[in-house]
């Protein structure tokens, strides 16, 4: 057993990204202020999109973005099941009813086919979601979205930096929300960005970051406005401090660095792992050229690999080795199992297949070799049909 607990995520913190933080406390201005703003900037500048709103969260971010395309009673979105539950909670909260559509077995990603198939009058946005750090085919759904005119708000949570095989990087196209979560790739402690490539509706969503004021926290700071600026629309508290900011930024600058450990991580768990019966690594999405690789999982079939999850998971803790589950699929969460006229959604085969087997194993830049090694060893020991070879 390790001496040292390994978690399945640790941010990267750096004194750089200490100090950025320290700097700001230092400086007498720590909310939205001029670090967000900068974090804003370097998300534009590297995809070259329009506009970038920093959130508290992706779900702040979703929230909002539903709220601006007037999501509500008697409205349908059309997104996966297989997704943290916080952007369909987004949308019954709204009123609004979720249509789940299942995914591919082995990416856990929708396709373009299933997406059309569930469109219906009442449709008023679709959400695919780019899984682990791979890329989904967005040409073709953007597509979709054009050709019913119907918006389309990508879930990039997980794809911050990855790339797709038309060169075209998450984020660069459309609107989409990545998120800045202590266990993502880059974080600002919790946080979240949409950028998108229309304008109207992104200061739209600046405008309902802060209260529905006509001017942001830190523009009323600059210029010291009086009277008070206006409300031009009810809005909420989303806002995104500097704190927060300033960590996010710093990190941001170390986003191909960081995305660079993780792809060789993941390549010694497909090679150490490709011999053990019954465990199942993720495959490849078609439109990947580079994937991020936020998550690396697994699926744990208990007919081929003599364990179950749920065993398996206890196994490696017991080697104080942490593991994860992302996601259950939504469907199948207490409160849309007790409410099932508030969703839709037919033939989840794939869906609730990998529901059911899915884990994630530890994958953070700060993991050494040595940390792979311990966690294939632990692996070996817990699978009873694993090859008795050395790990």
């Amino acid at each position: 057993m390790r001496p040292e607990f390994l978690p399945f995520a640790r941010p990267s913190i750096s004194d750089e990204d200490v100090k950025a933080v320290t700097d700001v406390l230092r400086s007498g201005w720590i909310t939205t202020g001029a670090k967000c703003a900068e974090l804003e900037s370097a998300f534009t500048d590297r995809l070259g999109t329009s506009t970038a709103v920093a959130t508290t969260s992706a779900t702040a971010a979703m929230h909002l973005a539903l709220v601006a395309l007037g999501i509500g009673p008697g409205d349908e979105v059309v997104t996966p099941s297989m997704t943290w539950v916080s952007t369909v909670n987004m949308i019954v909260r709204l009123g609004a009813t979720p249509v789940f559509v299942d995914v591919d077995r082995e990416t856990l990603m929708t396709s373009p086919l299933a997406i059309e198939a569930a469109i219906t009058d009442r449709t008023r946005a679709i959400i695919p979601v780019d899984y682990a750090g791979a890329a989904i085919d967005m040409a073709a759904i953007r597509a979709i979205g054009i050709a019913h005119d119907i918006p389309v708000i990508e879930d990039a949570a997980h794809a911050i930096g990855t790339r797709r095989k038309d060169g075209e990087e998450v984020g660069q196209v459309g609107t989409a929300i990545f998120s800045l979560h202590p266990i993502k790739t880059i974080t600002s402690g919790e946080g979240g960005v949409l950028v998108t490539d229309d304008d109207a509706f992104g200061e739209n969503i600046r405008r309902l970051r802060f209260h529905g004021l006509g001017v942001d926290a830190w523009e009323r700071g600059q210029q010291g406005r009086s009277p008070q600026a206006e409300v031009l629309e009810p809005g909420f508290k989303y806002n995104l401090p500097d704190m927060n900011a300033a960590l996010g930024l710093s990190q941001f600058h170390r986003l191909d660095e960081f995305i660079d450990r993780r792809r060789e991580l993941a390549m010694q768990y497909r090679e150490r792992l490709a011999s053990i019966p019954g465990l199942t690594p993720l495959g490849d999405a078609e439109m990947t050229d580079r994937h991020a690789w936020h998550l690396f999982i697994v699926r744990v079939d208990p007919d081929a690999a003599g364990i179950d999850r749920s065993t398996f998971m206890a196994a490696l803790k017991a080697d104080n080795i942490g593991t994860g589950i992302h996601f259950r699929a939504v469907h199948t969460q207490k409160w849309f199992v007790d409410h099932p006229d508030r969703w839709r959604g037919a033939d989840l085969v794939n869906t609730e297949w990998n529901s059911d087997r899915i884990c994630s194993l530890p994958l953070f830049p700060g993991m050494t070799d040595a940390d792979i090694d311990e966690v294939v060893a632990s692996i070996r020991n817990a699978v009873p049909s694993s090859p008795g070879v050395p790990a």
